[in-house]
């Protein structure tokens, strides 16, 4: 049996198709593309050779794809059969042997033009959106919060952006994402879930990015409301949190979630003390979980704090000096030389498209693709450790640094470099061991 294919392709949406795409294998494919010069010349083609050597069976993804308008589709439908082909859509929409023509009553004939039109609407639908796409405008829907629609971007808009600001301001200061929802809710009246919060941090939008629905990116699209730097903050401090327990990411003191017990492998917690009469409080770290028959004493919490910064001035620089890591500046250096090229392939586009070496529909997909790769290129040089880590190491060994930090300061420097603090105990005295993330 002779199996030909058929496939209308949109370019901006899906890739070219091959015959072994289709179900059993075709023989011949045909296959037109919306955005061409000749529309449908692949389906003239077919007819071409339908009047010399017809295929026995011809092979489409979906009814709808035959034709532009319901009218079209039945003609084309018509003038195939009448050759002695048999038609088969793989979506199981229609089948010649089914319905051979002259026996097809009303009722399925008007159930099958209505398929047919949800297709087209669908097609149509989706060309306009990956057009939009391609010409890097907003996806389709509601404009996110903070910003309103524009006639080709997003617009800041000056009742929410400020909102969305000190949602951000926050989270970075204080690392929680609960406590920056909270924040919003009792200071601006914005109620939003957890959830919600969550995708706030990570949507690309409000760093000036579109995302589209195939979670591709293209950056610098419209005015962000954070800055790049708070944005590589903002994915610093959602990694790190999601190494601690959710209640210990916002918690007030900086050694939360830290320490640990060497001898009975318990986290300690901070325990708030008062006396009776008395406006004074103390701190404490007590173990959550000690397995011993006498549990293992509590710790002053400023003690342990003062012992761990003593530590850290003593042992950082020695241990980012003995750090065996990827040579940044190479790396760095290649990732810019790439971002350059992709650059220039980009500006060189418009020449190609004058020149009649590339068409339209061809320069704007190069165009997105070449968006794309750049946009996941600086996204990689965002998240490279610093080059001048051991001048960093320096700073963070001066014991006067930690002490004019606030709590919420000394916390983000904590986490960012220590793993944990450990507690270890000899006798009736302690000491404490810090392991650091590198």
């Amino acid at each position: 049996m002779t199996i030909a294919a058929y496939a209308y392709i949109d370019p901006y949406i899906e890739a070219a198709i091959q015959a072994e795409d289709f179900q059993p294998t075709a023989d011949r494919l045909y296959v037109d593309y919306s955005r061409s010069p000749e529309p449908r010349s692949a389906l003239q083609q077919l007819f071409a050779d339908c009047k010399v050597t017809p295929p026995e069976r011809l092979l489409i993804r979906e009814l709808g794809e035959i034709g532009d308008s319901l009218s079209d589709v039945f003609q084309t439908v018509t003038a195939l059969e009448n050759s002695g082909v048999q038609i088969m859509a793989l979506d199981q929409s229609y089948c010649t042997s089914d319905g051979v023509k002259g026996e097809v009553d009303n009722a399925q004939l008007l159930k099958l033009a209505e398929q047919i039109q949800v297709q087209h609407r669908r097609q149509q639908l989706q060309a306009g959106h990956a057009r939009n796409r391609v010409n890097v405008l907003p996806p389709p829907g509601r404009a996110p919060y903070g910003y309103r629609r524009g006639r080709y971007r997003y617009a800041l808009d000056r009742a929410t952006a400020p909102v969305v600001k000190a949602f951000f301001e926050h989270f970075i200061l204080y690392g929680s994402v609960r406590g920056s929802a909270r924040y919003l809710e009792k200071t601006y009246g914005k109620r939003i879930s957890a959830s919600t919060a969550q995708r706030w941090l990570q949507h690309p939008v409000y760093r000036g990015d579109l995302l589209y629905k195939d979670d591709s990116v293209v950056r610098d699209t419209h005015t962000p409301i954070i800055s790049r730097e708070e944005a590589a903050q903002v994915d610093r401090l959602l990694r790190r949190n999601r190494k601690l327990p959710p209640k210990t990411a916002s918690a007030e003191r900086s050694l939360a979630g830290l320490v640990k017990c060497q001898e009975c492998q318990s986290k300690l917690k901070v325990s708030k003390v008062t006396r009776p009469r008395q406006d004074k409080s103390y701190l404490y770290l007590r173990p959550m979980q000690c397995g011993r028959e006498v549990n293992c004493r509590a710790i002053a919490y400023e003690s342990v704090l003062e012992k761990t910064i003593d530590a850290i001035c003593a042992q950082l620089p020695e241990a980012v000096s003995n750090l065996k890591g990827p040579p940044i500046g190479a790396i760095k250096e290649c990732l810019l030389t790439q971002i350059e090229n992709k650059e220039q392939a980009l500006e060189q586009l418009d020449d190609l498209q004058q020149q009649a070496i590339l068409d339209e529909t061809s320069a704007n997909l190069r165009a997105y693709t070449l968006r794309n790769e750049l946009s996941q290129l600086q996204q990689q040089l965002s998240q490279l450790p610093p080059e001048n880590l051991p001048q960093i190491a320096q700073t963070l060994s001066v014991k006067a640094f930690w002490l004019d930090l606030s709590e919420a300061e000394r916390r983000v420097y904590l986490r960012e470099f220590i793993q944990s603090v450990q507690i270890v105990r000899k006798d009736n005295s302690w000491d404490v061991q810090i392991q650091f993330v590198f």
